[in-house]
């Protein structure tokens, strides 16, 4: 049974509807850079975008929910947040086989347009990051580590430009694989912490 929302409960529906809508709307312009480009780490981070409005989405579902069943949830963010990773070994691989460089401004640019998306997503749910339990956990999260993925990508743009060479993309995009295995951990052990203090 769900309970009553609060005020707070009232301002973090709207954030994280903002939120949602601000990363579906970016994963439909870097889906489509990296495709034109070839960018493991665009087509990494883009997929994150579409991770980020799913996990928003099922926060504006579970508000209101008890402990037991927000830690339930949160439990399965915790694998919707493997996603982008296994992506991204993908990408990476065909980019291994194949190392052809991506264009070094569009990789730059959209990266920097990134930045600035998820750095609005973060401070907007940074005052909600402790209220909500393990799923406003995962949508900081998510977003905290997509603006350090994105300083990444606008740097492996600038040295693909100098060097002339696939493996800065290749490297950030597994960097964002392993970004996304820590928040994933991070979610998970939130979520069973829901779950124990919920059992009587």
């Amino acid at each position: 049974m769900g309970t009553p929302l609060s005020e707070t409960d009232e301002g973090l529906r709207r954030v994280v509807a903002r939120v949602a809508l601000l990363n579906l709307a970016y994963f439909g312009v870097e889906f489509s850079v990296a495709l034109a480009i070839g960018s493991v780490s665009l087509f990494a981070d883009s997929i994150d975008f579409l991770e980020d409005t799913s996990i928003n989405f099922l926060i504006l579902i579970a508000l209101g929910w008890g402990a037991r069943n927000r830690s339930r949830v949160g439990t399965v963010l915790a694998g919707i947040l493997l996603i982008p990773g296994l992506a991204t070994l993908w990408t990476a691989w065909d980019k291994f086989l194949l190392p052809v460089p991506p264009a070094p401004l569009p990789l730059s640019l959209t990266g920097a347009g990134a930045m600035a998306v998820n750095l609005t997503c973060a401070l907007m749910l940074a005052r909600y990051r402790t209220h909500g339990g393990s799923l406003t956990r995962a949508a900081f999260l998510s977003a905290r580590n997509d603006v350090l993925a994105n300083a990444a990508i606008i740097g492996a743009g600038l040295l693909t430009a100098y060097i002339a060479s696939a493996w800065p993309d290749l490297i950030v995009g597994l960097g964002i694989f392993f970004m996304n295995l820590d928040a994933a951990r991070e979610v998970y052990v939130a979520a069973r912490r829901e779950r124990a203090e919920a059992t009587p």
